[in-house]
């Protein structure tokens, strides 16, 4: 038994038509969609504040949609995602509001929760957690700001008893993005929880296509000639006996190589010989590539140990507010005329009594990219000045916004960009990474169809606070 998993999303905002294209131009056992990261939970939780029913990845809603013409095709196509984000029964929800609309009622959706920590932190800092920051090791008492979310990071064991129950479409809340992987491939070959080289497998060919693209050729420094306009999206083929091949639809832009699968391999894994995750201690270093034919890169050798105790934690907490805003500058003296517009902004909101916590300069154009490196390239006519402040005080931060329109009459000639739209104030949620006992974190599964997660429904729209 061969099984094919592909990945049609690797962030929040990816292409909308990979996963349609990517299920018409291949036949899957899985498509896996992954659209969570820490900046992508702050967001979810700004908008679970503002509506106690939103708070989940509403790009899944348009590409499932896209998909139901190969739902109805397709009946060994099951979908595995973690759209659900902070609200995965809400999206559960809308989902099957589409499903049944198409006339796919029957369809079995299964929910895993129970990462959502923040209605718990006093429960379990009794317990004994301290929320230790793993930057800087201060206590979670220490903070002294509101906190907005605390997602533990589940692994896939949640999402196979989903599979086990009958689902064929999983949305979860926050696990880890390889686990989107590892339970379909933990459901389908009935591995034992405790093979490590077998969840070590199956974590690898989850890591490697989770970000999408990047592992056919997206972001890529060899990027010439590889039609990224028609990029194919990565698809994992899985044996029974942990081997597996990365590859991509046929006749897709892109390329499937040794150097693209070994790039995405160490992308954001820290220690190769131990990456954790919730579900096996990954040790990369054994993993070995070979290209097997054109766009066929066979992966083997990987190996495990048992899976750590304590489960990565994602909490953000408010931490004041911040605005930026840009001006093109032009002219032969461009970049002297940015620091000069940059120094007048500065000295007008001195004028007004504001100081700020944390300030951001840059001339984009004139090397700041790479600051330091790359000088400002000779003969430069062109650049563009961008301003950012952070501080507590909302109403310093809207000071700052008003102080950009007034060049364009009061500074050095060369100014564009002063007509466009106010620089917006945004509350800032900041990241404390941290741990918590598995033990304390039973995951969730409820898996209904399609009408019964309609019926569930609960009264009134949901609305929270503003």
């Amino acid at each position: 038994m061969t099984l094919r998993i592909g990945n049609g999303a690797g962030f929040w905002g990816d292409n909308l038509d990979a996963p349609r294209r990517l299920v018409e131009s291949s036949k899957l056992d899985y498509l896996t969609l992954e659209y969570l990261a820490e900046l992508t939970l702050s967001i979810l939780a700004r908008l679970r504040e503002k509506d106690q029913s939103a708070g989940y990845a509403h790009d899944f809603l348009p590409v499932l949609k896209s998909l139901v013409p190969a739902l109805k095709a397709q009946p060994q196509l099951k979908i595995v995602t973690n759209a659900g984000g902070m609200n995965p029964a809400s999206c559960a929800r809308a989902v099957a509001a589409i499903l049944a609309e198409a006339g796919l009622a029957d369809t079995s959706i299964g929910v895993v929760a129970g990462d959502d920590l923040l209605p718990r932190l006093d429960e379990l800092r009794a317990e004994g957690c301290d929320f230790r920051n793993l930057d800087d090791g201060r206590r979670l008492a220490d903070l002294d700001q509101p906190i907005v979310s605390a997602n533990a990071y589940l692994g896939a064991r949640p999402i196979a008893d989903a599979l086990a129950g009958g689902a064929r479409i999983v949305i979860t809340g926050r696990v880890a993005d390889a686990s989107l992987t590892v339970g379909p491939a933990m459901h389908e070959f009935d591995w034992s929880w405790t093979d490590w080289d077998k969840l070590a497998a199956a974590s690898v060919a989850g890591h490697l296509i989770e970000c999408g693209a990047q592992a056919t050729g997206g972001y890529l420094s060899g990027w010439e000639g590889a039609n990224l306009a028609d990029v194919g999206y990565p698809i994992a083929e899985l044996e029974a006996d942990g081997r597996f091949v990365i590859t991509k639809p046929a006749g897709s832009g892109g390329r499937v190589t040794q150097e693209t699968v070994a790039a995405q391999l160490v992308y954001e894994i820290g220690d190769p010989r131990h990456y954790l995750t919730p579900d096996v201690n990954c040790d990369f270093t054994t993993v070995s590539l070979v290209e097997e034919g054109p766009d066929r890169v066979a992966v083997f050798g990987a190996s495990g140990g048992p899976a750590p105790e304590m489960l990565k934690v994602s909490l953000a907490y408010r931490d004041g507010f911040m605005a930026d805003g840009r001006l093109l500058v032009y002219g032969d003296d461009c970049v002297k005329k940015a620091h000069e517009c940059a120094k007048i902004i500065g000295l007008k909101l001195a004028q007004a009594g504001y100081e700020y916590e944390r300030t951001s300069f840059e001339v984009l154009g004139a090397g700041a990219g790479v600051p330091g490196l790359t000088p400002p390239p000779a003969g430069l006519k062109e650049c563009v000045l961008r301003l950012a402040v952070h501080d507590p005080r909302r109403e310093a931060v809207e000071r700052f916004t008003r102080e950009f329109a007034p060049l364009a009459t009061s500074g050095p000639a060369g100014l564009a960009g002063y007509t466009q739209a106010r620089g917006e104030v945004r509350p800032v949620f900041a990241y404390w990474p941290t741990l918590v006992p598995r033990a304390l974190v039973p995951p969730q599964v409820d898996v209904r169809n399609a009408a019964q997660w309609l019926a569930s429904r609960p009264p009134g729209n949901g609305k929270g606070p503003h």
